[in-house]
């Protein structure tokens, strides 16, 4: 399971150099909104030469340039030859783009020598006005190479021609609400993880605790990370405590004896609570 994302631009050597320091479950070197259009081919002549010299991180990922973009197919030609982990494709607007995309990596795997379909999608999917109203048919398109999904409000703002997505208090508004539930839905309806969106305070490590505290008891599995020092915080929030480990483990023992239902301290359990409890433990709900 990824707790942490965290995001590096692929034309930024020095934080290339410090990206894995960070220790997060997963990084994502950024050809998109992070690198200006003129250094895109540089972008991606510098992904390549880190992935020379980290040969052996599994947990690459890398965010292509959207498929209206004109930047896509490039994108994908460098990156797949180096066996990422997977792609973040950004701006969905249909099960139709994750189709294509998904064709375009079946072609490049072949040529490359990569192993057929290792190369995962990452799907955000709440950018674009379409996309958020298209979740559902996304769902139900449910395509194999889709492992983990996302959304964002800054692309979705910007395309409504709205302002901060964020009330002062930084809440977020209604409209953005609405995305964030059908994103999390949909990760769930898809069987992928659901990421909750960056937290753009990167200096308030306590406002990023609650809000991933409660992302994690909302459904999400894991959090994008902007700056390094969200790392920790994110990967602490999203693992649970020995307390929760341990009522987890004591649901699981005392279904052991065959029980539609138990009591614990006071408290009635049954089938959905077991499943809950043994996704806490990491294992099988079988």
């Amino acid at each position: 399971m990824m707790r942490s994302l965290l995001f590096a631009p692929a034309d930024h050597e020095r934080k290339l150099a410090k990206v894995l320091a960070a220790c997060a479950d997963a990084v994502v070197l950024d050809l998109e909104d992070a690198v200006l259009p003129a250094r895109k081919p540089a972008a991606r002549a510098l992904l390549a030469e880190w992935r020379r010299s980290h040969a052996a991180y599994a947990h690459l990922w890398v965010r292509v340039n959207a498929l209206a973009s004109g930047e896509l197919l490039a994108d994908l030609a460098a990156v797949v030859p180096l066996a990422p982990a997977g792609i973040l494709l950004p701006k969905v607007t249909g099960p139709e783009d994750i189709a294509t995309v998904a064709h375009y990596l079946d072609a490049l795997e072949a040529a490359s020598g990569v192993a057929p379909g290792s190369v995962r999608i990452f799907a955000l999917v709440t950018e674009t006005p379409l996309g958020l109203l298209r979740l559902g048919e996304i769902a139900r398109a449910r395509h194999p190479r889709v492992s983990h999904v996302s959304w964002g409000a800054e692309d979705l703002s910007t395309a409504l021609g709205a302002g901060d997505p964020r009330t002062p208090e930084g809440d977020w508004r209604p409209t953005y609400v609405q995305a964030r539930s059908q994103c999390l839905l949909t990760a769930h309806a898809m069987g992928a993880e659901a990421l909750d969106t960056v937290y753009v305070r990167y200096q308030d490590l306590d406002g990023l605790r609650a809000s991933s505290l409660a992302a994690r008891y909302d459904g999400f599995t894991g959090r994008m990370a902007i700056h390094p020092d969200q790392v920790p915080v994110i990967n602490e929030a999203f693992t649970p405590t020995v307390a929760e480990r341990e009522l987890a483990q004591r649901i699981v023992d005392a279904f052991a004896g065959g029980a539609g239902a138990v009591a614990i301290d006071g408290k009635m359990y049954d089938v959905p609570h077991l499943r809950a409890a043994r996704r806490v433990l990491g294992l099988s709900s079988g």
